[in-house]
């Protein structure tokens, strides 16, 4: 049994050494790349109108995905929304184009991991108060089941975020070209 453990201890005592501070963060953000990016992306595309500028002129489309309930009650007429809608759907526009970019070339990277995880708790909230999810894309923890649209999925998402708040970006980053200068 000691040379088993002695045998565990040096192969994972070595593997530690050789993959310690860069392995983690790197995974993460190529993981972020990988599965995540084109998804925020793609959802941001959505919310702006036409135009170099268009991000500053949400789309009736930010205004369903973010405020749907009140956007319905208005009649679908976004020219009833106020003030707080247009910057809301607006912020929440940017923030889909620059932190996912953040965090890909690697600037920022533990502010925008961190603003990433609030973005999806809101996202979340969202999808559970205002498109009136049910319990199967809500789903549990513990269960039979892994495939749940937030519990699940979102938590395996909030890990790629943790992962790069504690840890950073890695060695292949902007963070880290500036640090060393």
């Amino acid at each position: 049994m000691a040379s088993i453990r002695s045998i565990h201890n040096h192969l994972f005592t070595r593997l530690s050494q050789l993959f310690g501070g860069w392995f983690l963060p790197t995974l993460a953000r190529f993981v972020f790349a990988a599965v995540l990016l084109f998804y925020f992306w793609n959802s941001a595309k959505t919310k702006v109108s036409d135009g170099y500028f268009g991000f500053l002129t949400p789309s009736d489309s930010a205004y369903m995905q973010i405020f749907p309930k009140t956007f319905e009650v208005l009649g679908y007429d976004s020219s009833a929304l106020n003030g707080f809608h247009w910057l809301i759907a607006v912020t929440g526009t940017i923030t889909e184009f620059v932190l996912p970019l953040l965090i890909i070339i690697g600037l920022f990277t533990r502010l925008a991991a961190l603003g990433m995880a609030g973005f999806v708790m809101m996202q979340s909230y969202v999808d559970i108060t205002g498109h009136d999810l049910g319990d199967k894309d809500i789903g549990a923890w513990f269960d039979h089941s892994s495939d749940s649209l937030l519990m699940d999925q979102r938590l395996l998402w909030m890990v790629l975020f943790a992962i790069l708040v504690t840890k950073g970006a890695g060695p292949i980053s902007l963070d880290r070209m500036f640090r060393h200068n």
